[in-house]
């Protein structure tokens, strides 16, 4: 996978999340904090986790292995999960510039949560976030539907190629 495809990848997958946070926004909070017995607790907590493995992936590339992730309990609504993931994005995306084509090769050894040492290349990690996010955001539509609100719109990545063909900078 060469810079160009991981930049398209990252379009994506924030593109996605832009989705997904848009249509939280406007649950209540009693609704966002809900359990409703997926993989994680709630929305919140689903997307709490999904900025943590983001903002642990980061740390690795930093030279750090994170052994816990982000609480959600310190995020409280879907405006303060939207801040810190855009900055998050920020630094991914200056990351990953900085590396060039040549870094997409990078191989990475870090320690997962549990201690176990692995290793991976950039390219590998960076793909790995997408899927992850794409994983994670249909369990929030299901959830959002088991509220009985209005799902996010389609997060699909043929969508994304759609209106990125469709928009002026396409």
């Amino acid at each position: 996978m060469d810079l160009r495809d991981i930049r398209t990848l990252l379009d994506y997958h924030y593109w996605a999340r832009d989705r997904v946070l848009d249509a939280t926004a406007v649950l209540p909070p009693a609704q966002l904090v809900r359990d409703l017995g997926s993989s994680f607790r709630s929305i919140r907590d689903t997307l709490v986790h999904l900025l943590a493995s983001e903002t642990n992936w980061y740390l690795r590339w930093q030279g750090i292995s994170p052994t816990t992730m982000l609480a959600p309990e310190d995020y409280p609504d879907v405006e303060a999960i939207r801040t810190a993931w855009r900055r998050q994005e920020a630094a991914i995306r200056r990351f990953v510039e900085e590396q060039g084509e040549a870094g997409m090769v990078r191989v990475y050894q870090y320690r997962t949560l549990t201690g176990e040492p692995v290793e991976n290349t950039l390219w590998q990690m960076l793909q790995h976030i997408a899927n992850h996010g794409s994983y994670h955001r249909g369990q929030i539509t299901t959830m959002m539907r088991q509220l009985g609100a209005k799902p996010p719109k389609s997060a699909d990545l043929i969508a994304f190629y759609r209106a990125s063909a469709a928009s002026p900078a396409g």
